[in-house]
């Protein structure tokens, strides 16, 4: 068999055709595949951002065989509904209308290059010239998107899938799973894709679906589990990798296939030559020092400086003195306390971060309402971001950070914090 490029290998954000692994003893195509087998449950596809979930029901749901809306682009019901409408080709607007005609005979003789236009001076025409009599009557309807839509989903029976639910507006997701209601009890496949933490959004917003949930969870990739990406990927390029540099990358992934992805890629591109191919490879520490800062400064960058500037203010803010002499504000003193933490997918208390505060602060800490407030301020700085998913969430009544981003965390891992 023919050698493959690693960029045909190794594809992280996209369908990983060549390193898919199903996590059979998990059995999760099988249970959520039960949601096409008139199971009148709406499925709920769960897991933490770049664990796999949207991957999974495209193996299950392939997007050519379905509806796709994704929930981070949707901020009006119109909007839902006219997606599924495109999809489906079809339209808000009906024309009916019927028409006669009637023609006199047309007889003579014509020529043969007329091609059954007269043009002057050719053939013959005999007997009545041709005439034409047309009446057309039209009339027209418009429907709402959404019965549209509905109506459609229901007359195909194409399966409907929400990526990132938890992404539309509260509201909405109430009117969408309100409207979806009726189908779902007669057993059309209709599936969301959440983070964890949001799970029971549809249940929230709707209470009538309580007991017809059809719940899939994404669990954290185990080791064994990441190490079939490299183990899998690589002899198809001809190599492999060392079992100790496998074990690595598979630590650091904080359980995510994606991250796993990154790394391999990272490391193909760098470490293999098509002019001198290696039996197998290995990467020293410091290599694979610069593989990972690398991959974070790829994934993590923009956002983690979108945070560390916080929302705009008028007046400058204060100056924090950290335990290494640089000084930084507020917003950046937590972000440094979360590195310092080196998190991975997590829910933090609140007294976890002031001790990590604490332990980089060279001065008195900020007090508690002085942190839950830049912990809100970053929350809503990333939900307004342009990822799909935030990478953090902040409960601000229990006080709780959660961490829902491996490429963040990553970052706070890995990253250049003073850059």
């Amino acid at each position: 068999m023919a050698k493959l490029r690693y960029s045909d290998i190794f594809v992280p954000g996209g369908f990983p055709y060549h390193t898919y692994n199903p996590r059979g003893s998990l059995e999760l195509e099988s249970t959520l595949g039960e949601v096409t087998e008139n199971l009148c449950k709406l499925a709920t596809v769960t897991g933490h951002t770049k664990s796999g979930k949207t991957v999974l029901v495209r193996k299950v749901l392939p997007p050519e065989e379905s509806v796709w809306v994704d929930g981070g682009v949707v901020s009006e019901e119109n909007d839902f509904w006219s997606v599924v409408n495109e999809q489906l080709d079809l339209f808000t607007t009906i024309e009916e209308g019927d028409s006669e005609g009637a023609a006199s005979e047309v007889g003579g003789e014509a020529s043969a290059g007329a091609n059954f236009i007269l043009a002057k001076g050719e053939g013959k025409v005999g007997g009545k010239i041709a005439r034409s009599r047309e009446s057309d009557n039209r009339k027209s309807r418009t429907s709402s998107p959404r019965i549209i839509a509905l109506s459609g989903l229901k007359n195909s029976g194409i399966p409907l899938v929400i990526d990132d639910f938890h992404y539309l507006p509260k509201q909405l997701q109430g009117s969408v799973v309100r409207a979806l209601k009726p189908l779902i009890f007669d057993g059309h496949p209709v599936v969301v894709i959440a983070i964890p933490h949001r799970r029971y959004d549809a249940v929230k917003v709707e209470r009538e679906l309580t007991g017809r949930i059809l719940s899939v969870q994404i669990p954290t990739w185990e080791a064994e589990e990441l190490l079939f990406i490299p183990n899998t990927g690589f002899p198809l390029m001809g190599t492999s990798v060392t079992d100790k540099l496998a074990n690595e990358l598979a630590l650091q992934a904080i359980g995510s296939p994606h991250l796993m992805q990154d790394f391999c890629r990272e490391i193909a591109r760098t470490f293999i030559s098509d002019s001198e191919p290696l039996d197998q490879i290995d990467v020293g520490s410091e290599q694979l020092e610069t593989v990972f800062k690398d991959v974070a400064e790829g994934i993590g960058r923009p956002i983690f400086e979108k945070l560390a500037r916080g929302p705009r203010q008028r007046t400058d803010r204060v100056q924090r003195e950290l335990h290494d002499g640089r000084t930084v504000d507020i917003y950046q003193l937590v972000l440094h306390a979360l590195a310092d933490l080196r998190p991975g997918l997590v829910t933090l208390e609140y007294e976890e971060l002031r001790t990590s505060i604490r332990e980089v602060s060279a001065a008195q800490i900020p007090q508690l309402h002085e942190v839950a407030r830049v912990l809100k301020h970053m929350a809503n700085i990333a939900a307004t971001d342009q990822s799909s998913t935030p990478v953090i969430d902040f409960e601000e009544n229990e006080r709780r950070l959660h961490i829902t981003d491996p490429f963040f965390a990553f970052y706070l891992r890995w990253g250049d914090l003073a850059g």
